[in-house]
């Protein structure tokens, strides 16, 4: 079992690792999680990460030659510190280092919506409806929007770290200021808090994402219905932007708003009108691996 693949998905809540034989067979040998405890500070994450791998070591008996992660932020190329992290503690950090230091062994990051595109290319949807796919954009859409990009099996990160994150691409101004600093991010538009507090600047309600999408498919909410109609409308004009500029083989949709429904009609017709192109032929698939995507991509970071 030396070439075991372990692989740890860190979020702001809970970290979580897995061992898997190999690529060629990803059924885990063990998973587990514990919590991240992230308002303790930094040196608690990487503690707790110390934590989890060795309660996995003794739990398989397997020693890790090295180990990927998938983080809620990138590692810059040139400062090697942590930024874009949602986790906050982590920005600024030689992250990297730090857990090298600590645990002795190399360490691989990657953001955690490449370690996504990266699972569904390898293991799931992707193998499954596109195998001979080479150009692969993953999206996740919920709290924030993410994406990650995927060519030739390995993830595409860019000069910069930055690669995939189109959630911070210019969309509308209506969607106001990001946490980023810059006005009218896909994120302010699309994502659920965003779709949110449309619904509630509309209708002076706050309510949570999943019952507005209700009474949209109930048809006597006319706010929820144009909020609905918000989301198709900027999500094809967003996704028109990757279209354009990448040319995907295949566009994989995860996170929570990910899985309504009219973004795979309303949503595709609205592509079909931004995209610079007379049809919209790169198919756009639903994630097949859930909540295992995020651990099993940063497995497949040392793979």
């Amino acid at each position: 079992m030396n070439q075991a693949l372990w692989g740890l998905d860190l979020g702001g809540t809970k970290v979580e690792g897995v061992i898997l034989p190999s690529l060629q067979k990803p059924d885990p040998i063990i998973r587990k999680r514990i919590d991240t405890e992230a308002v303790k500070g930094y040196e608690h994450i990487i503690n707790q990460i110390d934590r989890l791998i060795k309660e996995m070591q003794q739990g398989s008996g397997i020693t890790p030659r090295a180990i990927g992660i998938g983080t809620p932020g990138v590692l810059d190329p040139t400062l090697l510190t942590m930024k874009n992290c949602n986790t906050t503690v982590l920005n600024g950090k030689p992250f990297q280092k730090d857990l090298e230091e600590k645990l002795q062994i190399p360490v691989v990051l990657a953001n955690d919506a490449n370690c996504f595109a990266l699972a569904e290319t390898q293991w799931g949807v992707v193998k499954e409806k596109t195998p001979g796919a080479r150009m692969v954009f993953g999206i996740i859409m919920g709290t924030g929007v993410g994406g990650g990009i995927v060519m030739d099996g390995k993830i595409w990160s860019g000069r910069h770290g930055i690669g995939g994150e189109w959630g911070h691409n210019y969309l509308d101004e209506s969607g106001g200021p990001c946490y980023c600093g810059k006005t009218g991010c896909v994120e302010t538009v699309i994502s659920g808090p965003a779709l949110e507090r449309y619904y509630k600047a509309l209708t002076g309600q706050a309510l949570k994402l999943k019952e507005i999408v209700t009474r949209a498919g109930a048809g006597d909410d006319k706010a929820a219905v144009q909020t609905l109609q918000r989301l198709s409308h900027f999500f094809g004009k967003a996704v028109s932007v990757i279209t354009n500029l990448l040319d995907p083989d295949t566009i994989v949709l995860g996170g929570g708003v990910g899985n309504i429904d009219t973004l795979y009609s309303e949503g595709l017709e609205s592509l079909r009108h931004f995209i610079f192109n007379n049809t919209v032929e790169v198919p756009l698939l639903r994630p097949s691996l859930g909540d295992s995507a995020g651990v099993f991509g940063a497995a497949a970071l040392v793979g």
